[in-house]
């Protein structure tokens, strides 16, 4: 998975700034992003502390770790239940 140029901290205070009233193309121009992606991180972060967002970084990859391990533990069952059928 892609990381991110900017961590949560930088996140939350870009986003603390554009609450403070800063104007949304002045933000995305400063820090070099699009005004898109203000927007989604606005969606996914806003009211956030720090420590929620790490807390939510450490969450996403635990459920990717878990959806990889339920995808193998399912082609794997599947693998066996087409050697059943073939012997």
């Amino acid at each position: 998975m892609k990381r991110g140029r900017f961590m949560e901290e930088q996140i939350i205070a870009v986003l603390r700034e554009h609450a403070a009233g800063a104007k949304t193309g002045e933000l995305a121009r400063k820090h070099g992003i699009s005004e898109a992606t203000l927007y989604n991180w606005k969606a996914k972060y806003a009211g956030m502390d720090v420590s929620e967002a790490k807390r939510l970084r450490m969450l996403e990859d635990e459920n990717r770790k878990l959806k990889k391990l339920l995808a193998e533990s399912m082609l794997d069952n599947a693998a066996l239940d087409l050697l059943a059928k073939k012997w």
